[in-house]
């Protein structure tokens, strides 16, 4: 984690010198202000990924002969397919429909909504993936 906090507070420098120079030499304030708003989140990556390397043991990737086996293992459980995404999907997209064409669409698309979200929460609770 050291090496990616480093590369993040070197990357906001950056911005911050590019901000600082693109507002002198363009006198835009959209940009300029963008180009700050980008150097804030930078920093704050930065210094997070630096605050936490302290309290953490060292990573493989803050070794410098550490091989790409030393990281390996188990990453975490996927769901290997699911159909509740498609559900929820249809549901947002007939509600954000229903601002354009009535308000009336909403009657249809908060049952798939609902379907959508309890199956994607109580999905493992039953049926073939049940032990995952």
């Amino acid at each position: 984690m050291k090496i990616q906090g480093k590369m993040f507070i070197w990357l906001s420098v950056f911005i911050l010198a590019m901000a600082v120079l693109y507002g002198v030499w363009s006198k835009e304030p959209v940009g300029t202000t963008a180009l700050f708003l980008a150097f804030g989140l930078c920093i704050m990556v930065g210094y997070y990924l630096a605050f936490t390397a302290k309290r953490v043991d060292a990573m493989a990737q803050d070794d410098k002969e550490a091989d790409v086996a030393d990281e390996a293992g188990e990453v975490g459980f996927f769901a290997p397919h699911s159909w509740q995404p498609l559900s929820l999907a249809l549901g947002g997209a007939l509600a954000f429909a229903a601002m354009a064409i009535g308000w009336w669409l909403l009657y249809f698309s908060a049952p798939l909504i609902l379907v959508g979200i309890f199956g994607w929460v109580f999905e493992f609770y039953r049926g073939e993936n049940q032990n995952q």
